[in-house]
Parts: C-alpha cells; sequence; structure tokens
C-alpha cells in the first residue's frame, strides 16, 4: 500500500491519486461507523444490564456485574463495587474497539485492492492510445495485475484462520443473543427493557462483524472479475500482436477470481452471511421451542 501511494511516476499518477484518496474517504467513514456502533453496543450493554437488575432487585442488594468474573475480594460494598463496573466497562470496550480495528483493517485492504483493480480498468480503457505513445506501457498493466494478485493473497493468508475462528464465533454469538433477545420478548417482567437494551445492540453489532468480512470477500471475488471484462472491451484491435497476446493472458488469469476464505473451508461471501442468518434463525427456533 506504501509503494502504491507513492507510485507517481506512471502517466495515470491523477487518476490513481483521485482513485486511492476517494477509496481512503470511504474506508474513513465505514471505519469511523464500525467503531461508533461497537462502543454504543459496549455502553448499552452496560446500562441495559444495569437497568435490568435494578428492575428486579430494589432493595440494592447482591448487586451483579454484567460480565461474569471471578475476584478474590467482595466487591458488594461501595465504592468496590462500581470501580470494578468500570474497570470492566473499559475493558470491554477496549476488546469492542480492537475488534472493530480489525474489521476496519480487512475492509481497508480489500478497497485498496478494489481501487487498484478500478485503476487497472481505467488504464485497459485507454490502452490504444497509451501504446503507441508508451509501448511499455501493456508490461506494465501486468505488473500492476501480478501486485494485485500478490496482496489479494496476501490478505487471504492474513485473514483466513482469523476469519473462520470469527465466523464459528459470530454464528454462536448471534444465536445466543437473539435466544435471549426472544425470550425477553415472550415475559411481561419489569425488566423486560432492560434486557431489549442490553442486547438489541450487541446483537446488531456482531450481525455487522460477519457481514463485513462476508461483504469484503463478496466485493473482492466481483470486482476481480472485472479486470477480464475491461480487457475484453479493451481496443485490442490497434494493439500489437505482442499486445494482444498479452491481453489475452490477462484475461485468462483474471477468470480466477480473487477471493478471501474462512480457513481454506469456505469462500468469504454474501451468500455465506445468508447461511449464517439462516443457521443462527434455526437455531433460535430450536433453542426457544426447547424452553
Amino acid at each position: 500500500m506504501d509503494d502504491d501511494w507513492n507510485d507517481c511516476t506512471s502517466d495515470w499518477s491523477e487518476l490513481r491519486e483521485c482513485v486511492m484518496i476517494d477509496k481512503a474517504n470511504l474506508v474513513h467513514r465505514y471505519s469511523n461507523a464500525i467503531m461508533s456502533i461497537n462502543a454504543v453496543a459496549t455502553v448499552l450493554y452496560f446500562i441495559g444490564s444495569q437497568m435490568r437488575h435494578r428492575m428486579v432487585s430494589s432493595n440494592g442488594q447482591n448487586r451483579e456485574i454484567p460480565v461474569q468474573v471471578q475476584l478474590p475480594f467482595e466487591i458488594q460494598e461501595s465504592p468496590t463495587f462500581e470501580l470494578v463496573l468500570v474497570g470492566l466497562f473499559f475493558h470491554v470496550l477496549e476488546t469492542a474497539t480492537v475488534v472493530a480495528m480489525l474489521n476496519a483493517l480487512i475492509l481497508t485492504l480489500v478497497l485498496h485492492v478494489n481501487g487498484q483493480i478500478d485503476i487497472m480498468c481505467e488504464e485497459l480503457k485507454t490502452i490504444s492510445s497509451t501504446c503507441k505513445s508508451n509501448p511499455s506501457s501493456t508490461k506494465s498493466l501486468v505488473r500492476l495485475h501480478q501486485k494485485i494478485i500478490s496482496l489479494s493473497n496476501n490478505i487471504e493468508n492474513l485473514f483466513s484462520f482469523f476469519a473462520l475462528l470469527q465466523f464459528i464465533w459470530n454464528t454462536l454469538v448471534i444465536c445466543s443473543i437473539g435466544f435471549m433477545v426472544v425470550i425477553s420478548l415472550d415475559t411481561n417482567t419489569e425488566s423486560k427493557s432492560g434486557v431489549m437494551i442490553q442486547f438489541i445492540i450487541p446483537y446488531l453489532a456482531v450481525t455487522i462483524e460477519a457481514f463485513v468480512f462476508c461483504f469484503a470477500g463478496d466485493y473482492l471475488s466481483t470486482k476481480s472479475r472485472s479486470i477480464g471484462d475491461a480487457a475484453y472491451e479493451a481496443v485490442w484491435y490497434d494493439l500489437s500482436i505482442s499486445g494482444c497476446r498479452i491481453l489475452l493472458f490477462v484475461i485468462l488469469r483474471s477468470q480466477k477470481r480473487l477471493t478471501i476464505t474462512a480457513g481454506k473451508v469456505m469462500d468469504l461471501s454474501l451468500e455465506g452471511f445468508t447461511s449464517v442468518m439462516k443457521v443462527s434463525a434455526s437455531y433460535i427456533s430450536v433453542l426457544h421451542a426447547m424452553n
């Protein structure tokens, strides 16, 4: 990425700068949104937990903390309870922020690759005129294509195992939180509003985490196919024989789509996200029926 940002030597430096700045601004907005949602989910989880407990118990005894921890000292008395509660809040907030940063990182890398793909597609549209003034422009496109493939493979190697763990964990959490939401809807107790506040936003936050990974993989796969389409739609008949052969290899290579997998088991795609939601809904129904 640093090399791409410092690459200003080609004839399309202005185009590259425009596309990359646009992608960077888009990533900045998405990252802020993801981190804000996780932070709001953490705050509402703690607020909902305290509201639910106060509605159930009004005598102030046997106060509970939202996170189950085992401590070597008594925490029921003030201000120990408040200090422990604040410490756990910042711990959970930090954890949620780190998870949001990982989601923002994969989104940043994928959108950067997509920006490079957009640049290559735009260069393919003008390949006829540029080859007349710069015969080596076709080879520069091949080098750019190789850089895109290499960066995509590095993203796959970096996030494959982590995506598998995140995929399994998000499925379990969605099932558990969804079950708690369904149970709270069936109750008529005073703590119903506290349970809803505590679990609805975290449920949305976990669902968004799963969606981000699946969207990133699906978006990368879709954009990778556009390289072959752009090469086919280029004015290849104005190129030399060697240039046409190079474009032919680009088309052949682009037919092997770029993707991100979950532990080499399955491709991350919107279809996979739909499958996760279906499985989660099925488990929630089973747990609700058993209850």
